[in-house]
């Protein structure tokens, strides 16, 4: 007898019998319990409850920044500089997107493991091809691992303040991740077609192309649109550190102390945002694909899924048919936007692209790895980046326990199928009221969740800072505040992904709304949800460098002032220090996550 049919066996007498019952301690409760000593941990180190937190005279300023709102500077002196500067973060955004596009496809073929496999003729990766392929995977860690804005300055000091930097900024860190994204959608997709073609005597690249790629088309180009939003953000982040546009205008005001100026911007930020975000929206839709903004949590989704960071990943066994008509429209009319958009963006930005070969570049290049190898490894340096590596973690959860917590609270009322006619919490009132009702729930969160993740981390840092000294709690709020953004339309997504019929089910035999929700709908929804939490997580660690160099603490702080000073040496020992923070979250994040399957 096998141990799998051993296990079950003993499943279904635990189940069968009526008094037993699930021993108390076991690794969900043990992973709980270690979660709540990390927030008591992580609130104690950001001093939260200190009496030095709060600038009490900021508040009469965040009075004005907040008025301000409601009265924007419309002036048509303003909104001449409001429309090139939209336009240069628009261009930055898209040709750092068709750049990391570029190295997506390229590095997702390579690293994922249906490519070598159908390299092999025994439909097996070989062990030649193991080394390649670990090759591409391990290239790959380390530009995903660096937050695009320390990019930034790292090109900055190379090419100086030429759009080649914001654009390389967002190409490099933005490649490598979506080379990872595509590799999980290569090998999540059917491969019946693949192995069809190499059965049949194609190549392996025809096979590729013709068996595998069409079928997973929808995939890449959803979450194609979803970077290229995630682009515009980093664009107005790359304007913060004198890349120009949005972000640098917005930064240019709130030093002047001129909020209708800033939200002028700030609403134009927004804008290119939520225009994004609706056509994807919109072409996910008409192709029938669940959006893929959390598609780095794929595999964490209690049931394999072909696809799976918009919450809604249809088992393997269930391919995705798009829908013909509608669906070959909105690609066609996206792609047509798109040859006109990337040439316009490339244009417009006028990027000294032949700085990359001139022999002043190639100095700097040089100067800079002589400055950096080897990295400072100087007692006193390294005592303070372990001090300083505590501080970051510690942000990061604070950050992302605000994060979680407000998403999932949000992401109900933000979900279609709750307070619309038909939903959950139908009131079985006149479908005209109920609409009214439902719609305005709908709106205003949906509206909330839209701004939140409309505005970067570092502006809201910029805003916090009004209110709070510089240090761990407004690094921590701004990436909450950022995160919860993120977090409550992929947890929206995954409630409106569930299946309905048990609930109606439920709802059929009496039990009430809440009972529906709290024994149907939140047991459904909620491993999937920590998991898209667990890798914000991640995000997070990354993105704690850039709120340091915009006034929080932690290791970014340090990075910002190393850099200032030139010691490459010390930004590279920093560096590593991120890198292992990463790696060790990404260890705690995929044991947490064996332990929800």
């Amino acid at each position: 007898m096998s141990l799998i049919g051993t296990r079950a066996e003993r499943a279904e007498s635990s189940v069968a019998r009526p008094g037993a019952r699930p021993f108390p301690v076991n690794g969900r409760a043990a992973a709980f319990c270690l979660f709540l000593l990390a927030v008591a941990w992580a609130v104690d180190q950001a001093g939260m409850f200190s009496g030095d937190v709060v600038n009490e005279g900021g508040w009469s300023i965040a009075g004005r920044f907040v008025r301000a709102a409601v009265r924007p500077d419309l002036s048509s002196e303003l909104l001449r500089l409001a429309l090139p500067s939209a336009l240069i973060t628009l261009a930055y955004a898209v040709c750092g997107t068709v750049l990391s596009l570029a190295i997506g496809i390229v590095g997702g073929v390579l690293s994922s493991e249906v490519w070598w496999q159908a390299r092999s003729r025994t439909g097996r990766p070989s062990r030649r091809a193991l080394l390649p392929w670990l090759g591409a995977r391990g290239a790959l860690a380390l530009p995903r691992a660096i937050h695009e804005a320390v990019w930034g300055l790292f090109f900055i000091h190379v090419f100086g303040l030429d759009p080649i930097s914001a654009i390389l900024a967002i190409a490099i860190p933005f490649g490598a991740i979506t080379a990872k994204v595509f590799a999980e959608i290569f090998d999540e997709t059917p491969q019946g077609p693949l192995r069809a073609l190499l059965g049949g005597g194609a190549s392996p690249p025809h096979a590729f192309l013709y068996g595998l790629l069409p079928a997973a088309f929808p995939y890449l180009l959803s979450y194609a649109l979803y970077r290229f939003e995630c682009a515009l953000r980093s664009a107005a982040v790359l304007g913060l550190i004198g890349a120009g546009g949005l972000g640098y205008q917005i930064l240019l005001s709130l030093e002047s102390l001129r909020y209708e100026q800033v939200w002028t911007f700030l609403y134009a930020l927004i804008l290119l945002v939520a225009l994004t975000d609706a056509w994807s929206s919109l072409l996910n839709r008409r192709l029938n694909v669940s959006s893929t903004t959390g598609l780095h949590a794929t595999m964490d989704a209690p049931r394999p899924a072909v696809v799976g960071e918009g919450g809604g990943g249809r088992p393997a066994a269930e391919p995705h048919r798009p829908r013909r008509r509608s669906g070959d429209f909105a690609v066609r009319l996206s792609l047509m936007a798109a040859a006109l958009l990337i040439p316009f963006s490339f244009w417009y930005v006028r990027a000294g692209w032949g700085k990359v070969f001139e022999e002043r570049t190639q100095r700097n290049f040089d100067l800079i790895a002589r400055d950096a190898f080897p990295p400072n490894l100087a007692p006193a340096l390294l005592g303070d980046l372990l001090h300083l590596s505590a501080q970051t973690l510690a942000m990061s959860i604070v950050a992302i326990t605000v994060a979680g917590l407000g998403g999932l609270l949000l992401s109900f009322p933000a979900a279609a199928n709750f307070t619309l006619p038909g939903g959950l919490f139908d009131t079985g009132a006149r479908r005209g009221p109920q609409v009214i009702f439902g719609g305005a729930i709908l709106l205003v969160t949906r509206g909330l969740l839209l701004v939140t993740r409309a505005l970067s981390e570092s502006i809201w840092v910029l805003i916090v800072l009004f209110v709070l000294f510089p240090g761990i709690l407004p690094g921590a709020i701004g990436l909450g505040l950022y995160n919860l953004g993120v977090l409550g339309r992929l947890m929206a997504e995954v409630t409106e992904n569930v299946d309905n019929r048990p609930l109606r089910a439920l709802l059929a035999q009496g039990a009430t709304p809440a009972q529906v929700f709290l024994y149907g709908v939140l047991p459904k929804t909620l491993p999937r949800c920590v998991a898209y939490v667990l890798y914000r997580w991640e995000v997070c660690i990354r993105a704690t460098a850039v709120v340091g160099i915009v006034g929080a603490g932690g290791l970014g702080r340090r990075l910002s002032q190393e850099l200032t000073r030139f010691d490459y040496g010390a930004v590279l020992t920093i560096l590593l220090c991120f890198l292992l923070l990463t790696f060790l979250v990404d260890l705690i994040s995929a044991a947490v996550r064996r332990t929800l399957r």
